[in-house]
């Protein structure tokens, strides 16, 4: 851990000029706009790795519909919108992100993805939803986003809120590693500088736990690692949990 210190330590040193920028109130601003575009690129490449993992995910989607038999679907943190291509025919989508600079590429992606029903567009975290009424989701999707929330728990409560009863919530994420292993070592020492060019995203979150600790009726989960498996965020999860 003494190790881990002192290498987290050279590392924000090296990181002290964009420190001083974020104090100055430089960075946040230029980040937010720089980040979609950079976020427009990466995804697609994620997506090709992972697009047999998510296809299967989400191919159970439609046996959360509700009575009307249209699935009335949450997106958190959205992003470009790389998942809506896995989305049934006909879902009433709802899509949130923190940073409204994400539009742009939300809505040429929707244009893209024509089966879908865009129905709100909303500026806001996943900690607080209060514009999401009670009980009137069937299905809330987070995907690489609780890496990056101030606060999980917050998050899951509010996913636990705007569900209906026996709504589901679906996952992926990367993870922390067993912290025994070399990787787990690399994830805590890269965390500064990951944090900061990741818009707040931690390698080592250990998002598992923080599932397992909140109030759904059933969790289905399995661990995945995604390549390039040296990578420190090579290791996943990926399931739902229902309420």
């Amino acid at each position: 851990m003494l190790l881990i210190a002192s290498l987290q330590r050279c590392v924000q040193l090296l990181l002290l000029p964009l420190h001083v920028l974020a104090c100055l109130g430089f960075w946040d601003s230029f980040y937010k706009k720089v980040f979609p575009h950079v976020m427009a690129k990466v995804p697609p490449i994620y997506n090709h790795k992972v697009y047999k993992q998510k296809k299967e995910l989400f191919s159970s989607l439609r046996k959360f519909a509700g009575p009307s038999g249209q699935l009335v679907l949450l997106e958190i943190s959205t992003g470009t919108g790389t998942n809506f291509q896995f989305y049934p025919p006909g879902c009433r989508l709802t899509c949130t992100d923190p940073n409204p600079n994400f539009r742009k590429f939300l809505l040429k992606s929707l244009s893209e993805n024509q089966h879908l029903k865009l129905e709100h567009l909303v500026v806001a975290s996943g900690e607080d939803l209060h514009q999401i009424p009670d009980g009137t989701m069937d299905v809330v999707v987070c995907t690489l986003v609780l890496c990056s929330v101030t606060n999980i728990k917050k998050v899951l409560t509010e996913v636990l809120r705007v569900l209906r009863l026996g709504g589901a919530f679906y996952f992926l994420q990367h993870v922390a590693a067993d912290h025994s292993s070399w990787t787990y070592f690399w994830q805590k020492v890269c965390d500064p500088v990951w944090q900061c060019f990741g818009d707040g995203c931690s390698l080592s979150r250990e998002t598992e736990k923080e599932l397992e600790k909140t109030n759904f009726s059933e969790l289905n989960l399995r661990r995945i690692h995604v390549a390039p498996y040296w990578i420190p965020s090579s290791l996943h999860i990926i399931g739902y949990a229902v309420k």
